[in-house]
């Protein structure tokens, strides 16, 4: 696919050549003559591979356009565009303004062709690789959905923003394709299942897998019970096809999917929280027959439940979320976060446990794109999160640091948890950032003797 540059610049003579030499060597051009109708065009959902930028316009210059480009970009939360600052200017100053505020690079005027493709072509190349990179990190790699990492971070984007549904999707009786017909046929089954979910999901919705055959979907636009319904009758419809194909039409196991979602924004924002109310719905599908759904009411949940005297344990454990313990380290806010931390230190104190604190700084490097830097901030706190016990917990404390409590440690291992989950961390991603870490040993002893 041919390569879209945006030129923009005042001077008709300099647009009329930029795209001349660009169009000759099979790139799509769109000229532009203001920054001010760059912020608009790009507002409508427009997004090239790369833009050539004038610095020197009336009304809005170069440096004011990038300016407003950045904001625009994150406020449509899009993929920051590669820009080359077209400049007469030798002046050495305006260079590193336009390199602090994050350009790509600069080309002088006038215009040398072969100078010209060689540098558009360097910087778009690199922001394939970078784009393919990411994307590789972000997708399960036999269903080709977001894998667990990505699909969270996905998740939470769109519980924050959109109206629809978070929800969980589970295989009921998968285990016995696995055994009866093997693994590759239970992988062929899977792939034709996420094939599925994608046919069925809106657009704007996204899905992930986020376990073995465990999904999740933000379905946008669902607002009403009936369109789950629809939703999940398609799945097992479709999935009791595919699955005749693949193993036979004398196949009789009684292979479905169980749906259970909540309303969003209805029930918050927040996805962590979200996701809970949409697995305890899964929950109650996959204990009252499976092969259905259920759209998640605080009502079937609520605290005056724990009050009546026929309940008995298991239930008041199913109401509070036990199943839907994750085997990950807990991630909270800081006003939680305080919360717990205070709680574990009482109790290691009263039982002379040994805890372990571990700050997480990922470090800014100038040679590397201030895009990608921002991605590894975030997926840093999915590495933990997936690498650490689930009874440890941590939170961000800003936008590069991580605050980790490890609530029970030997005195003589904490620095090998550090480095092992780092090692990962560097095995999986490279040392394009440095990452580093400083601790203290929390060790406690009751002096006071149990009370």
């Amino acid at each position: 696919m041919a390569k879209w540059i945006i030129v923009v610049d005042d001077d008709m003579s300099n647009l009329k050549i930029a795209g001349h030499i660009l169009s000759k060597n099979q790139m799509r051009v769109t000229c532009l003559k203001s920054g001010k109708a760059l912020i608009n065009y790009i507002g409508e959902g427009n997004k090239p591979d790369l833009i050539l930028l004038d610095i020197m316009m009336p009304e809005m210059d170069g440096f004011e356009t990038l300016s407003r480009l950045r904001e625009k970009e994150k406020e449509m939360d899009i993929e920051e565009i590669p820009v080359i600052f077209l400049t007469a200017d030798e002046a050495v100053g305006s260079e590193s303004k336009g390199f602090e505020m994050g350009v790509s690079d600069y080309i002088r005027k006038p215009f040398n062709p072969d100078v010209l493709l060689m540098r558009i072509k360097s910087i778009v190349s690199k922001r394939d690789e970078m784009l393919n990179l990411k994307s590789e990190a972000s997708i399960d790699k036999l269903t080709g959905l977001l894998n667990k990492g990505a699909a969270g971070t996905e998740f939470a984007k769109h519980c924050k923003t959109d109206s629809g549904m978070l929800s969980m999707i589970d295989l009921d009786s998968f285990k016995l394709v696995n055994d009866i017909y093997g693994h590759d046929m239970g992988d062929r089954v899977l792939v034709a299942f996420s094939n599925i979910i994608k046919a069925n999901l809106p657009e704007g919705s996204v899905a992930g897998r986020v376990g073995g055959d465990e999904f999740a979907a933000f379905i946008s636009g669902f607002d009403k019970e009936e369109s789950l319904e629809k939703f999940t009758e398609n799945l097992n419809i479709q999935l009791t096809a595919e699955a005749k194909s693949l193993m036979g039409e004398d196949m009789d196991i009684p292979l479905g999917a169980s749906v259970g979602a909540v309303l969003v924004p209805k029930y918050g924002t927040v996805y962590e929280t979200l996701m809970s109310f949409a697995d305890k719905a899964l929950y109650s599908v996959k204990k009252n027959g499976k092969h259905g759904h259920l759209l998640y009411r605080a009502e079937a949940y609520s605290d005056d439940e724990l009050s009546s005297s026929t309940m008995d344990i298991g239930t008041i454990s199913e109401i509070l979320g036990e199943r839907s313990i994750p085997d990950v380290a807990l991630q909270l806010d800081k006003e939680a976060f305080a919360y717990v931390y205070r709680y574990v230190m009482r109790y290691n104190v009263r039982t002379s446990k040994t805890g372990c604190k571990i700050l997480f700084t990922i470090n800014e490097n100038p040679d590397v794109d201030d895009t990608y830097y921002k991605d590894v901030c975030d997926e840093f706190g999915n590495h933990i999160r997936e690498s650490l016990r689930k009874s440890d917990v941590f939170m961000r404390g800003r936008y590069n640091q991580y605050f980790v409590f490890l609530t029970e440690v030997r005195a003589d291992s904490y620095n090998m948890v550090a480095d092992n989950l780092l090692n990962k961390w560097y095995e999986a991603n490279g040392r394009k950032l440095e990452i580093t870490y400083e601790t203290s040993l929390v060790i406690m002893e009751n002096r006071t003797g149990d009370r």
